[in-house]
């Protein structure tokens, strides 16, 4: 086709969209709906997502947790009750590994740390109390494990560990519910029917998105007195049970973590006593293996988002079609006045073609503008953070001319087909 032709075509075909405001843009809304929620989600999905990731490379990059079980396991497939079967991970395992594993440097035991087995408490001061939150116990090497400050006092001492000392310290969140405007350092709080002096308040940790979920919900006592506090045997190896146990190592300044990884995993094997052709009844779960998780849930999530999108981007394509055919229907004179003055099937086709690309790329550009002010008037007004890929952009532009190309194809072929003379008779 003639360059000429074609801009004369692409001209025509814009005139008769613009021609037709109101019902153009009433065709093409089902577009940018569509449209505005693939932009608008994926920014604010992908805000979130960078936020998680931070908030993880911040949080210990090296550590290697080992545990029962964890989301790595469910990730593989791995079926619950088999998980219960697996041994309990105590402060013996804890021992061997800073004993037998020379690349590790710093190693803690955590009691409690969330997910299944962890303590929900109320802790009390005087007439003030804390709504259910987490209480966990730990080594005193904690806060260097998971690379955690402590923001006022201290955290409790190896002495303190080995002698169940009743000491604690808090999250930012009760220590705020227990002691506004005053200094909490000193006071003893209760925690069931046992009282513990606090020594100190940990910083106030982040969150992914901004969003207050809970990360400061937590006071944290020794292991030891932790143990004793809910009737704990540390040492029982026992399996079946939901213990919340998990040991945190991190290895020596220039040990390569997968080095490290291999020392942690051959002393829990030996300990467990596993053979060479026995899996690990255990986990060991790194930044890397999180993020992978992470990587599933968010790909899923965009998945989902896309398919969603796409039934009201299907819809707007059928609302397109169906325009598209009256409009073949009342241009029928039309058509066989410009193939009567030689006009081509193919010139025909292009024609309502592009009507069909442009109504459907106006519709993509004004969703691409929609979703994008909803993301960043949603960042604006709450703090979310929101992420604009260029590739969110293509996306959306490409999808409505796809989805024009795709509709508009078949009431073309049919204005193409359409015999001239029987075209001029039609009334």
């Amino acid at each position: 086709m003639r360059s000429g032709l074609f801009a004369e075509i692409v001209a025509m075909s814009w005139e008769t969209v613009r021609g037709n405001k109101l019902r153009s843009f009433l065709t093409v809304l089902g577009i940018v709906i569509g449209i505005t929620s693939i932009v608008g989600m994926t920014s604010l999905i992908r805000g979130f997502d960078e936020s998680v990731r931070s908030l993880m490379r911040d949080l210990g990059p090296n550590t290697i947790f080992v545990a029962k079980f964890s989301g790595v396991s469910f990730a593989s497939g791995a079926r619950f009750e088999d998980l219960m079967k697996r041994p309990n991970i105590t402060p013996a395992d804890a021992e061997a590994i800073a004993r037998d594993a020379p690349s590790i440097d710093i190693v803690d035991i955590t009691f409690g740390g969330g997910g299944p087995g962890s303590q929900q408490q109320r802790v009390y001061y005087g007439n003030q109390r804390t709504k259910p939150i987490m209480v966990f116990g730990t080594s005193e090497r904690w806060p260097f494990a998971v690379q955690l400050k402590v923001d006022s006092g201290r955290y409790f001492t190896g002495t303190e560990v080995q002698r169940r000392a009743k000491v604690v310290v808090l999250g930012q969140s009760p220590a705020d519910a227990l002691f506004p405007q005053r200094d909490p350092l000193g006071k003893k709080v209760r925690i069931g029917l046992d009282e513990f002096v606090v020594v100190g308040v940990m910083a106030k940790r982040p969150s992914p998105g901004g969003f207050n979920i809970g990360a400061d919900d937590f006071v944290v006592v020794p292991y030891t007195a932790y143990a004793k506090l809910f009737g704990i045997r540390a040492n029982d190896v026992g399996r079946g049970e939901m213990r919340s146990t998990q040991v945190a190592a991190v290895p020596r300044e220039g040990i390569s973590r997968e080095t490290a990884i291999q020392q942690v995993e051959q002393v829990m094997r030996i300990r467990h006593g596993l053979r060479v052709d026995e899996p690990n009844d255990f986990d060991l779960v790194t930044q890397d293996a999180v993020l992978a998780i992470w990587d599933q849930i968010s790909q899923a999530s965009l998945l989902a988002l896309v398919v969603l999108s796409s039934i009201a981007l299907m819809v707007g394509g059928i609302g397109v079609m169906s325009i598209m055919t009256i409009s073949v229907t009342e241009r029928t004179r039309e058509i066989g006045v410009r193939k009567a003055l030689g006009a081509r099937r193919v010139e025909i086709l292009w024609q309502f073609l592009l009507e069909a690309v442009f109504l459907t790329l106006a519709g993509g550009v004004l969703g691409v503008l929609l979703g994008t002010t909803v993301g960043v008037g949603v960042h604006l007004t709450t703090g979310f953070p929101v992420s604009l890929p260029w590739w969110s952009f293509a996306i959306g532009v490409g999808f409505s001319a796809g989805v024009g190309v795709f509709f508009g194809m078949v009431p073309a072929f049919r204005a193409s087909r359409l015999d001239p003379i029987e075209a001029l008779r039609y009334e």
